[in-house]
C-alpha cells in the first residue's frame, strides 16, 4: 500500500502542472522538494509559478514553498523535519500526498529515511579554508569518502558548507534513524533531452524579458539580503546578481546562466539514474503524452 506519490524529473520537464494536475484528481495536497522554492521573494528565479497549482479555478494545496527569509541557509536536515510534519498531516486526513521536485537529495533523504544531523558551522574550518578557489575546495571536497550533493557545489560558500558537513559526519556516529523509510509510488517525468534544452532557453527569456526575474534580484538586494548571500543559492540568483552588481555584462550572465542551467538538469537526471542504481523504482512517464493520459498511467499504477 503506498503511502506516497512521488514526482520528479528534470527542470522544465512539466512536473508542477503535472503534480497539480493529479492532486486535482485525487483530492489531495502537494509537498515540494525544491532547495531553493522554500525561501520567500526568490519566486520567478526558482519557477515557483504558483500559477500551475490552481486547477479550475481551485486552489491545490501545497507546501514547503515560501517558508523561510532569503539569506537564510535551509539544508536537507530540516527539509526532512518539515516534509514529515507536513506528511503526517495530510495522511491523518486520509489523503495521498503527492511529493513534487528536482531535489534529488532532498528526494532521497524522506523517501529512504536518511540519518541525518543537524551540522553546526565551524568557524576555525571555515577560516583555514578561506581564499581557496573552488577549484582547490572541489579538490578537497573528494578527499573525503562521501561527498555532500557535490551537483549543487556551484559557489565558493557551497563548498566550504559542504567540507564542513563532511568533516562533521567523520567525528559522529548516528546510531539511529530518526524517520522510517516511506513506501512511494514514483514516477519520473522523461522529457527528451533537445525538446529539455529547447524549453530552458525559451524559458530562461521570458523570465528576463518579460517577468522581471532581473529586478527580483535588484528587490532582494535593496531589501538587504547580501549579494554573497544570494550567490550562493547558485544558478539564476549566481548569475543575475553578478550581473546586477556590475560583475559580468547582460549577454555574459545570459550565456553563463543557459549554460549553467543546462547542465543543472543533466546532473539532475544523473542523480535520478543514480537513484535507480540504489535500488529505487522509477515508472518513467513522457513528458509529451496528453495530461489525461499521464494520469490515467499513474493511476493505473496505484491499482
Amino acid at each position: 500500500m503506498y503511502e506516497l506519490i512521488t514526482i520528479l524529473g528534470p527542470t522544465a520537464s512539466g512536473k508542477t502542472p503535472f503534480a497539480a494536475a493529479l492532486a486535482h484528481q485525487l483530492n489531495t495536497e502537494i509537498i515540494s522538494a525544491d532547495s531553493r522554492q522554500v525561501y520567500k521573494g526568490m519566486t520567478i528565479g526558482t519557477g515557483k509559478d504558483l500559477n500551475d497549482y490552481v486547477i479550475d479555478g481551485k486552489q491545490i494545496p501545497f507546501h514547503l514553498i515560501d517558508i523561510c527569509e532569503p539569506g537564510d541557509k535551509y539544508n536537507v536536515f530540516q527539509y526532512q523535519h518539515d516534509f514529515h510534519r507536513c506528511f503526517r498531516k495530510i495522511r491523518l486526513q486520509g489523503k495521498l500526498p503527492i511529493l513534487c521536485g528536482g531535489t534529488g537529495l532532498y528526494l532521497e533523504s524522506v523517501l529512504k529515511g536518511y540519518k541525518l544531523l543537524d551540522v553546526p558551522e565551524n568557524p576555525e574550518l571555515r577560516k583555514n579554508l578561506q581564499g581557496k578557489s573552488l577549484e582547490e575546495l572541489e579538490y578537497i571536497l573528494k578527499s573525503y569518502k562521501t561527498l555532500h550533493n557535490k551537483t549543487d557545489v556551484d559557489s565558493v560558500q557551497r563548498a566550504i558548507r559542504a567540507i564542513e558537513i563532511e568533516e562533521y559526519y567523520l567525528t559522529q556516529s548516528p546510531d539511529r534513524r530518526e524517520y522510517a523509510p516511506v513506501n512511494s509510488l514514483i514516477i519520473g517525468i522523461n522529457i527528451d533531452r533537445e525538446l529539455r534544452r529547447e524549453k530552458i532557453s525559451r524559458r530562461l527569456r521570458v523570465r528576463l524579458e518579460q517577468e522581471g526575474m532581473v529586478q527580483e534580484v535588484e528587490n532582494l538586494i535593496q531589501s538587504g539580503v547580501l549579494p554573497e548571500d544570494l550567490i550562493y543559492y547558485g544558478l539564476e540568483y549566481k548569475y543575475l546578481t553578478l550581473y546586477v552588481t556590475g560583475k559580468i555584462s547582460y549577454q555574459e550572465m545570459f550565456s553563463q546562466l543557459e549554460t549553467a542551467i543546462h547542465q543543472f538538469a543533466k546532473r539532475q537526471m544523473t542523480w535520478f539514474r543514480g537513484m535507480e542504481r540504489k535500488g529505487f523504482v522509477i515508472h518513467w512517464i513522457d513528458a509529451q503524452l496528453p495530461m489525461e493520459e499521464k494520469i490515467s498511467k499513474v493511476l493505473s499504477l496505484l491499482k
